[in-house]
C-alpha cells in the first residue's frame, strides 16, 4: 500500500473501521486503532492522554479515540492543510446505526468527493446500508490506483454512478478492470476477493 497523500490512508483506515465494526458490532478501542495504524506502515510516535501521533514518510496522523467516537486526522508531512482529512467513526444513537465518515478538514479548499458516502451499519443486524467505494491504494507503472474488491464494486454499479470518481467527483473512463480520472489523476482497479 503506498501513503503518500492524506486520502490514500483515510480511505484504507475509514474501510478497515468499518469492516471491525461488522465483525465486532461496536467501534475498535484506542489499541486497536493503534493496530490498524501500524498495518498501514505508520510509525507511532507519540502515545499521551487520549492522543496518539503516527508518521509516515509523507503523512501524520492524530487520533483521538474517545468513548463513543474516534477521530483520526490526517495531514501531509509538509503541514500542507488543504487536502488533509478527518476520519471519524461514531454510534448515532437517532439513526440506529455506526456512522464512520471522511470529511476535508478545510471544505473551503478541498475539491474531492472522498468515498461518495460514508459508511453506515445498522446497529443492530451490522448489515451495510450505504454504498461507500473504499479499498487501499497501490501503484504500478500505469500510476496510483484505487483497489476495490469486486462486491464494492457491483454494490457501486447497481447503486451508484461507475463514471463518478470516488476521489474528486470527476468523470472516470473504463478500460476493462481499470478506470482512469482525468481531474485527479486517480485510478480505479477492481480486483477479485
Amino acid at each position: 500500500m503506498k501513503l503518500y497523500e492524506p486520502v490514500t490512508l483515510a480511505m484504507p483506515l475509514a474501510k478497515e473501521i468499518g469492516e471491525f465494526i461488522r465483525r465486532e458490532g461496536r467501534l475498535p478501542s484506542g489499541n486497536e486503532l493503534r493496530e490498524m495504524l501500524k498495518s498501514f506502515g505508520m510509525d507511532e510516535s507519540c502515545l499521551d492522554r487520549g492522543l496518539a501521533l503516527y508518521r509516515s514518510r509523507f503523512l501524520i496522523a492524530l487520533a483521538f479515540p474517545r468513548e463513543g467516537t474516534l477521530v483520526v486526522d490526517v495531514i501531509s508531512s509538509s503541514g500542507e492543510l488543504s487536502d488533509a482529512l478527518e476520519v471519524i467513526a461514531y454510534n448515532d444513537k437517532k439513526l440506529g446505526a455506526f456512522v464512520v465518515e471522511i470529511l476535508p478538514s478545510n471544505d473551503l479548499e478541498y475539491e474531492g468527493n472522498i468515498g461518495i458516502e460514508p459508511v453506515i451499519i445498522d446497529e443492530k443486524t451490522l448489515e451495510l446500508e450505504s454504498n461507500p467505494i473504499l479499498g487501499h491504494f497501490e501503484e504500478d507503472e500505469e500510476g496510483l490506483f484505487l483497489v476495490i474488491g469486486r462486491e464494492t464494486y457491483e454494490r457501486w454499479r447497481n447503486e451508484g454512478d461507475v463514471h463518478v470518481c470516488p476521489l474528486c467527483g470527476g468523470e472516470l473512463a473504463w478500460k476493462g478492470e481499470r478506470a482512469y480520472c482525468q481531474d485527479c489523476g486517480y485510478g480505479v482497479r477492481v480486483v477479485k476477493r
